[in-house]
């Protein structure tokens, strides 16, 4: 590859060898089926016990679900797809000025997953910005397009808004006080990964990313409305989650699992690359407060149930994430306490 990002302009007819799985790791994409009974959740209905209870079902039996009339603005969403669309559209050596393989950098453009580590690369380029405190890193965003930083300033308030509230509903739906997820996380971060899958002459081999769960607490998930990719694990199947109108896809991560004692599921999902068209997502990740300390909630251990997980700072947890590679087994299991 002459060019340190696969967004580059370059068509390729053949996948470059470095992007080839092993055959027995591959997507087998014709045997993958649609996932029908996705939860929708309705945000906008006035009845709170409803959501409530409909959320955790969906997280103990999916790890996920979608949320509609979610207050995040329809103009809000469209100026964020605009200038990321935008920002990948940009002169290669104009991206490149952003380009980083280092996972500390606060805001970076890079390629696959951990590129220093990994033996085989995923299909992907992607625009990594931390979210917040805003005033503290909205200065070192792209200043191309020219609009980026105010449009995605904006999303990036309205997103973390609807993700703290939905943390409520999660808390809530555990038998938890609706504050409980909020004050065991702290003053949460806030990342966002601006995923760019360009077109993939053999998408039979490789992914965009493999199958792995994410590492924070929750992530809030902008699909692109015209070309699919998103695929879920369950019950020991592949099955394609297609794109809902002004919808978000809501991703229950490691640090709930660990929360919840492991009643609600991280769920394992991955992305998928076509042939045809270029696709675009927007991740944003709430993730706890470095120092905070994440174990199963006290009132889910206090009828003698044991707590799967033992204690341990997001630091330590997130550290670990890194040092690995995406699909390697998950890292939570490094945290369970060992059965005497």
């Amino acid at each position: 590859m002459d060019t340190k990002v696969i967004s580059s302009g370059v068509k390729h007819s053949n996948l470059p060898e470095s992007y080839i799985r092993p055959e027995s790791e591959r997507p087998r994409l014709s045997e993958v089926s649609e996932c029908e009974d996705v939860p929708i959740i309705d945000l906008g209905c006035e009845k709170r016990g409803e959501i409530v209870q409909e959320i955790g079902e969906a997280c103990r039996t999916f790890g996920f679900f979608q949320v509609i009339n979610h207050g995040v603005g329809v103009e809000a969403v469209r100026e964020m797809t605009e200038v990321a669309h935008g920002f990948f559209k940009l002169p290669v050596e104009e991206k490149l000025k952003l380009y980083s393989e280092d996972p500390s950098k606060t805001t970076r453009l890079s390629t696959s997953f951990n590129v220093r580590k990994e033996t085989v690369h995923n299909w992907r380029d992607y625009l990594r910005l931390h979210c917040y405190p805003l005033d503290k890193y909205v200065p070192e965003w792209p200043s191309s397009p020219p609009s980026f930083k105010e449009s995605v300033k904006k999303y990036c308030e309205e997103v973390r808004e609807l993700g703290l509230r939905i943390q409520e509903y999660i808390g809530e739906s555990l038998g938890l006080e609706k504050d409980y997820i909020k004050n065991v996380l702290g003053e949460q971060g806030q990342h966002m990964a601006v995923n760019y899958y360009p077109p993939c002459p053999q998408p039979e081999l490789t992914y965009g990313l493999p199958g792995h769960t994410d590492p924070n607490a929750l992530t809030i998930l902008l699909q692109d409305l015209h070309v699919a990719g998103l695929q879920v694990l369950k019950d020991g199947k592949w099955l394609a989650v297609n794109p809902h109108p002004n919808a978000f896809v809501i991703n229950i991560g490691d640090q709930l699992q660990a929360l919840s004692n492991g009643l609600y599921k991280s769920v394992w999902h991955r992305a998928v690359v076509n042939v045809d068209k270029p696709r675009l997502s927007v991740a944003s990740f709430l993730c706890p407060n470095v120092e905070a300390l994440i174990s199963p909630a006290k009132p889910l251990t206090e009828d003698g149930s044991e707590a799967v997980y033992r204690g341990y700072t997001y630091a330590e947890y997130y550290n670990k994430f890194w040092s690995r590679n995406l699909d390697q087994e998950h890292c939570l299991e490094l945290f369970k306490n060992k059965r005497s």
